[in-house]
């Protein structure tokens, strides 16, 4: 009986569960309008999701929204890491005057589960995201989504 209580006293909780989480600027409005803009807010967001245990493995995007590919972690939520990353990257943006105007983020967000035999496919979906918004736009894009994953 001993030996029981303690396997269960040390054990942990292992959770291994991919969102592939899409938000868009407010109004769609091209604020990241420059590739060192983007690269600027996107490694800030990554930054800040790890000094909030966030494990945001993927991020990139385009001119007028953002792709991040998230693990959850126990007592996570896709609400709150949204706030999260969304609330803190507007407030950096703004403070650095990053754009002529006042940013801010789309209260929407997209997210979808992934499987784990995917994870590769997002992650150069959105690794890729400046060559494939040369031949699509966002709005587009969104659509296929909307579609894809029957919203």
């Amino acid at each position: 009986m001993k030996k029981f209580l303690f396997l269960i006293k040390n054990t942990m909780s292992f959770i291994k569960i991919y969102i592939h989480v899409v938000f868009s600027t407010k109004n769609r409005n091209p604020y990241l309008n420059t590739p060192d803009l983007r690269i600027k807010v996107w490694k800030h967001i990554k930054e800040n999701a790890s000094q909030k245990d966030i494990y945001l493995d993927m991020v990139n995007g385009y001119s007028d929204h953002c792709h991040c590919l998230i693990s959850l972690g126990s007592g996570q939520n896709i609400e709150k890491i949204a706030q999260l990353l969304k609330g803190e990257s507007s407030h950096w943006i703004n403070k650095n005057q990053l754009t002529t105007e006042k940013f801010s983020w789309q209260d929407e967000y997209l997210a979808v589960s992934v499987s784990e035999s995917k994870i590769d496919t997002v992650r150069n979906y959105i690794k890729n995201q400046e060559k494939h918004h040369q031949k699509k736009t966002f709005t587009v894009e969104y659509q296929e989504f909307i579609e894809k994953y029957n919203f």
